[in-house]
């Protein structure tokens, strides 16, 4: 189909930013009603005209990124400057897992090109943005109370300042659009999940007094061309996306409603943010996705091929098997070489999506972490299949024992959701029975809520009482901690490999770090020996390997160090290791515990 140039402007930027529009001719008709003709002339001769739209399509038809993306970012309704920070401080605040903070590092990226700056203090904030979540009634209605307190705030400002614009930006922002704009008027900015690239045109139309949206989602956006900006540059570890959306459709999730269908973002741009955070001193990287080993790279012809998807034994999917593309597990290998000494982990997965590629590479290489997200939701089959999870108790168990039998030290975390549409008694004593049976490390359980629009809202009952869903939770959680708590007993006596994350919050005489299984251990900072000839020391820092033995003494976990590598980077930006011994004489008590003991007493989704 060919397309006149201004039709093909206007395909370009409506797909771009999700902009709705009129014919032309329709728009031509109604402004000439309004203004007469003479009127509406003079506003044509004032406004773009047609050699502007043949010059963008030129530039974008010569396949210049820089031509083209100037092009796309144009907005002749505008001025030129509009867009522009010029100085203006945001304050972030970030809610639910793993991705929101991705996608914070996304936005803050965009908007730093434009000029904004960044503030940690709320009080000096001229735009205040809120990344939120979706996932569960508890995680929304916290939002709204903080809406609440945002808006006292905005009404108190003095009139001297620019007025404190409020956005809120993720799930949320898609979910709820319609009552976030029209209750109360709490917000300025809503943008969803796919839209943070028009961030600046939507912070200056807000500029002008009026409500600004877009929350459209895409079928290709993965924000590729993005380099994320971490909030926190000291930091050792960093969350990298590889994938958005998802396609499971299970029963009760809001996730593809909100984040839309599943992409995968290209090859080559995730291995060059990785090599970036490894030039950067991060020492761990963790890939994410909604469901992040269903990764299928098909940006480039080679990838592409007739060879079906594997999926885990026992498990199905909802929608058709998918053929080519560059899987997880060939994603997952390259990452690991880039950087030896950098810790690799994922998440969230599927079960269904771990063939045993995947499995053989991570036992083989010692810097993808020896730990699994294997969400189970339910020990009941009844429930599973009412969850359109795809597969069986016994289906599940089964993979447990397959991926136990290729990784013998592998840690397992998951997910449960208690008191589900339907779920009798029965139901529940099985999900017990499970975590009793597969022991997990981690764990994040939560009572049910019913979300809009998913398959659980329209065809299922939500019958389970409140008080019964909170004491079958709580029964949950009990069992939980103890399978846990008997697993951590188990450390004593071993050495665990610890990557320092920096001071314990704690004591500030400690420090914290994790072990390849993601337990949280606390030790004392101490100085390690260097040189034993010359009596030199070095102290430990965040980034740094520690070797530790753990031992028990009257209930108290205590630590050994028997091994400090230190890992540091020359002025070339060459990376050399030195290994050190220090003083196996001294023993120095030290707090091991589950970080999981935390999250069940905040849960906030799959991330805290």
């Amino acid at each position: 189909m060919l397309l006149r140039p201004s039709e093909r402007w206007l395909q370009a930027h409506s797909s771009r930013y999700g902009y709705c529009s009129v014919s032309s001719s329709h728009a031509v008709s109604n402004e000439h009603r309004k203004t007469g003709g003479s009127g509406f002339s003079s506003k044509l001769a004032a406004g773009p005209s047609f050699r502007d739209f043949v010059k963008n399509v030129a530039a974008g038809e010569k396949g210049s990124p820089d031509l083209q993306e100037e092009a796309e970012e144009t907005h002749p309704y505008l001025p030129e400057d509009s867009q522009i920070g010029t100085g203006r401080k945001v304050y972030f605040e970030t809610y639910g897992c793993q991705m929101n903070v991705n996608d914070t590092e996304i936005a803050w990226s965009i908007l730093q090109k434009k000029g904004y700056l960044r503030t940690s203090d709320l009080a000096q904030a001229d735009v205040i943005l809120l990344v939120t979540c979706s996932v569960r009634e508890k995680a929304e209605q916290t939002i709204w109370n903080r809406l609440q307190q945002l808006t006292a705030l905005k009404r108190r400002r003095p009139r001297s300042q620019t007025p404190l614009k409020i956005g809120i930006l993720g799930c949320m922002a898609e979910r709820l659009k319609k009552q976030l704009l029209e209750r109360e008027k709490l917000v300025d900015v809503l943008a969803g999940p796919d839209a943070y690239r028009d961030l600046p045109r939507l912070l200056s139309v807000s500029e002008s007094g009026q409500q600004a949206i877009n929350v459209l989602l895409s079928l290709e956006e993965t924000y590729a061309d993005v380099m994320p900006v971490q909030l926190h540059p000291q930091a050792r570890a960093a969350f990298v996306s590889i994938m958005r959306g998802c396609d499971n459709m299970c029963s009760y999730c809001i996730v593809p409603f909100t984040r839309g269908r599943e992409r995968s973002r290209p090859l080559a741009s995730i291995l060059q943010e990785v090599r970036m955070l490894s030039d950067q001193g991060v020492k761990e990287v963790t890939l994410l996705g909604q469901n992040v080993n269903s990764y299928r790279d098909t940006s480039e012809v080679q990838f592409c091929s007739s060879e079906p998807t594997h999926m885990s034994r026992g498990f199905s999917s909802l929608y058709r098997d998918r053929k080519g593309g560059l899987r997880f597990s060939e994603l997952l290998e390259r990452v690991s070489r880039i950087d030896p000494d950098m810790r690799v982990r994922f998440t969230s997965p599927h079960p269904k999506d771990f063939p045993d590629e995947v499995l053989q590479l991570i036992q083989e290489r010692h810097n993808i972490c020896k730990q699994i997200h294997l969400p189970a939701q339910s020990g009941s089959t009844r429930i599973l299949q009412a969850m359109r999870r795809g597969y069986t108790r016994e289906a599940y168990l089964e993979l447990v024992d397959h991926i136990r039998s290729v990784i013998p030290e592998v840690s397992l975390s998951s997910d449960f959701i208690a008191g589900f549409c339907g779920e009798t008694e029965e139901d529940h004593l099985q999900t017990v029975s499970l975590l009793r049976e597969v022991r997990y490390n981690v764990g994040f359980l939560f009572a049910y809520s019913v979300r809009k629009k998913t398959h659980a809202y329209h065809r299922l009952q939500d019958d389970v009482p409140g008080e019964v869903k909170q004491r079958r939770l709580e029964e949950l959680i009990r069992v939980f901690r103890e399978e846990a708590a008997s697993l951590n007993l188990g450390l004593v006596g071993s050495t665990q490999l610890v990557l320092v994350e920096g001071v314990s919050k704690r004591s500030a005489v400690e420090l914290s770090g994790r072990n390849d299984s993601n337990v949280k251990v606390i030790f004392p900072n101490l100085e390690d020996p260097t040189d034993c000839a010359s009596g030199g020391t070095a102290g430990i820092k965040p980034g740094d390997y520690v070797r530790v033995k753990v031992q028990q003494e009257h209930c108290t976990a205590r630590i050994l160090l028997t091994r400090l590598t230190l890992v540091y980077r020359s002025a070339q930006g060459r990376q050399q290791t030195q290994q050190h011994s220090s003083d196996m004489s001294k023993k120095h008590e030290a707090n091991v515990f589950n970080n999981s003991y935390k999250q069940l007493k905040t849960p906030v989704g799959w991330f805290r």
